[in-house]
């Protein structure tokens, strides 16, 4: 179970993902930005996904913790939750997956691969959007399977803890020298953002760079949940957790945590007429494939960013894809 464990900057890590992935150039977009795709959909765990990133952390905590057993949450179609039972079956831990909605007829996407990597999948019949909800549940289960003798390793929905940040942390320096190596620093870093773990880690990665004295290019979220948009969970506050966690030099600033809340539409997992039109500008340009209510409302916030020339003609964004592709084989009808 251990021979994948090893430490960054002291802190325990297991070597789970396809490290590093890709940076792509693609086209000019309207505004005449030059756009770059960091390849977070290929980091090979479980169909990839940038959850790798920060399982690689949370999976090293469990460990060195002497876990048996992981218990995650999500929506139905989480991609969080496929990836954190992709590492369980690697890790040779049991998995327990606490679910939104209820129980399939048939099995698709995400769950369908969860189940194939040998998790157990609970259905809550609550709604993707439900998160406190859903996070009560994963409390009940992990006190449950303690009192049965287990020893759970319990992670937040989307891994978003100051543990999991650090997988992104590490990927803003992978980022940023790769760009420095095709010759430019990026105007700015664009994704998307839900939970906030992704986000954190992003911009505690900047926060360190900068106090190294190094190039460290502004973070941009495309807010995609109520919660981050309102301020919950407390980015700032989980970028400063992951610094202090490694040992890393730096302050988080109050402008370094933006969330660009115009791309959410009605609510989390739902599709937008903009999402959808993004998911089929991504297949054409770059035959990206976004799925269309997480990834493809990340690339709308992009591309309408740049339509509003809000950078520089002739500059480099880099818009992190970061997975989700299992989802477009689930039937919505």
């Amino acid at each position: 179970m251990h021979d994948r464990l090893t430490n960054w900057n002291g802190v325990p890590r297991v070597r789970l993902a396809t490290l590093a992935t890709p940076l792509e150039r693609g086209p000019l977009v309207p505004g005449g930005v030059r756009l770059w795709v960091k390849r977070d959909d290929l980091t090979g765990l479980g169909m990839g996904g940038n959850k790798a990133r920060k399982l690689e952390f949370l999976c090293g905590d469990a460990m060195a913790n002497g876990a048996d057993a992981l218990v995650t949450v999500g929506a139905g179609q989480s991609n969080h939750c496929r990836m954190t039972a992709a590492a369980g079956s690697l890790l040779g831990c049991e998995t327990h997956l606490v679910l939104a909605g209820d129980r399939p007829a048939r099995l698709e996407g995400n769950q369908l691969l969860s189940d194939r990597f040998g998790a157990h999948l609970h259905f809550t019949g609550a709604g993707p959007a439900e998160w406190g909800v859903l996070e009560i549940e994963r409390e009940r289960l992990t006190d449950e399977l303690t009192a049965a003798g287990a020893h759970p390793y319990s992670i937040p929905i989307g891994g978003s803890t100051d543990v999991g940040a650090l997988g992104y942390v590490v990927a803003y320096d992978e980022i940023v020298e790769q760009c420095a190596d095709s010759g430019f620093v990026p105007e700015a870093i664009v994704f998307t953002s839900s939970s906030g773990g992704t986000h954190a880690g992003l911009v505690a990665g900047r926060a360190a760079r900068r106090a190294r004295g190094l190039a460290h290019p502004p973070v941009v979220a495309i807010g995609v949940a109520k919660g981050v948009v309102a301020g919950f969970p407390d980015v700032a506050e989980l970028a400063t957790g992951a610094l202090r966690r490694a040992g890393l030099a730096g302050e988080v600033r109050p402008d370094d945590v933006e969330v660009d809340a115009r791309w959410l539409g009605a609510d989390y997992a739902i599709p937008t007429a903009a999402s959808e039109a993004a998911a089929t500008w991504a297949a054409h340009h770059g035959a990206w494939v976004l799925d269309g209510v997480y990834t493809a409302k990340g690339m709308a916030g992009f591309l309408g960013n740049a339509a509003e020339s809000r950078w520089p003609a002739g500059s480099n964004v880099v818009w992190i894809h970061t997975g989700g592709q299992p989802e477009v084989f689930v039937s919505h009808g």
